[in-house]
């Protein structure tokens, strides 16, 4: 709720979405390549390859790892943070890390996408309390976690990578984001 109780505005994407897109995360542990889901939770895949394409993710770091749940990355608040740093639950120059995001909001789509399913490599998007809160953080799945297919919006299967994603920990970095059509 914004000021006065009003609901703030969420944001919808511009990014023109042809169906097939692969997102290619090259990190600092390897390559991870997740078979996007434009049908299932369209709003969550517009709005992450209309980051990716920007470099928004460039340079950000992991900034969470909790064993056999999730890695999660996404804060820009960790751009100007070493991986020490972050690793090492630093507060960086920008904010504590885990709480920033790309400025807006997106509405929740687990309600209404039929694969939201969390399987092991599934990605994600991270939120605060509001099921409207998402933005640019998310987070690949660390083995099931079905406890969480009716509040997070799941919008990506990892095809290539699942080591990389088994071998991420908190200060990783991402290089880059880029966004193939198959």
């Amino acid at each position: 709720m914004g000021l006065f109780g009003r609901k703030k505005e969420l944001y919808t994407p511009t990014y023109q979405l042809k169906g097939d897109e692969v997102a290619v995360l090259d990190t600092s542990k390897g390559t991870i390549k997740v078979k996007l889901d434009g049908e299932g939770a369209p709003i969550h895949v517009a709005n992450f390859c209309e980051l990716a394409t920007t470099g928004f993710y460039d340079g950000l770091k992991f900034h969470r790892y909790v064993p056999g749940f999730v890695i999660q990355g996404g804060c820009p608040n960790t751009r100007n943070m070493t991986p020490e740093q972050v690793a090492a639950g630093e507060v960086g120059p920008d904010g504590m890390p885990g709480t920033g995001g790309p400025g807006y909001c997106i509405k929740q789509e687990f309600s209404t996408n039929p694969r939201n399913k969390h399987v092991d490599g599934a990605l994600a998007m991270a939120r605060s309390m509001d099921p409207d809160s998402a933005g640019s953080q998310f987070y690949f799945c660390l083995g099931p976690q079905h406890n969480l297919d009716s509040g997070y919006t799941v919008f990506g299967t990892t095809i290539e990578g699942m080591d990389v994603i088994a071998a991420l920990r908190a200060g990783d970095t991402i290089n880059s984001v880029t966004i193939e059509s198959r």
